[in-house]
């Protein structure tokens, strides 16, 4: 992939079609991969949290906001041993903030950040990409808070793209590539909004 500059609308048509970028270990190569399986977070009655993070959300000690320190998520996100968020990723995921594209979704404690997820809105798709905290149950309350966004902006598919044990304890299932294709079409004819403040949106139908 190009360093100097992207194909913004060409980026969108290739997770439109079930893609999604990562970096490989051998320099930051950038490439686009797929899966056989693909993990989705309900957003019905099957979402699911620990009655403790009940108690810790009702105790209101963390904000929530979107898009208040889009980098620092990013960069949060990308702090930690291994891992696939590299520089050129990160300028792209800037370059899709600044489209209206990708988004944080941010937990606070007064003025520290304490957790966040990291995403792209198309449609009534969000295809979570990363998500990380600073203080502990960050972004626990992060991921409970933007079900529940999801939800009232009229989103009808989570992407998580890959199952770990944080995940299943929300409920997150695993679907086939083909079941998620449909159900990713399906998502991408509605017209949802994730930030009023978005600069502007993508028209996805010429994504073939």
């Amino acid at each position: 992939m190009d360093n100097t500059q992207y194909d913004i609308a060409a980026i969108v048509r290739g997770y439109a079609l079930g893609y999604f970028l990562m970096a490989d270990d051998q320099g930051g190569r950038l490439d686009w991969y797929t899966s056989r399986e693909r993990t989705l977070i309900p957003l019905d009655d099957r979402f699911r949290y620990p009655t403790s993070l009940r108690r810790v959300i009702n105790q209101k000690r963390f904000s929530v906001a979107v898009n208040r320190d889009f980098r620092a998520v990013v960069e949060g996100c990308a702090d930690r041993k291994i891992t696939w968020l590299s520089p050129e990723l990160k300028q792209v995921y800037w370059a899709l903030h600044q489209a209206g594209i990708a988004h944080s979704f941010e937990t606070w404690q007064g003025d520290e950040l304490a957790g966040g997820v990291l995403g792209l809105a198309l449609g009534g798709a969000f295809i979570g990409e990363s998500m990380f905290f600073r203080i502990p149950d960050g972004s626990k309350v992060a991921m409970v808070k933007l079900v529940e966004h999801l939800r009232s902006h009229h989103f009808t598919l989570f992407d998580a793209q890959m199952m770990n044990p944080h995940l299943e304890r929300f409920g997150a299932y695993v679907t086939d590539s083909q079941t998620y294709g449909k159900q990713l079409q399906h998502a991408l004819l509605q017209t949802c909004t994730f930030d009023a403040e978005s600069p502007r949106r993508f028209d996805l139908s010429s994504r073939n």
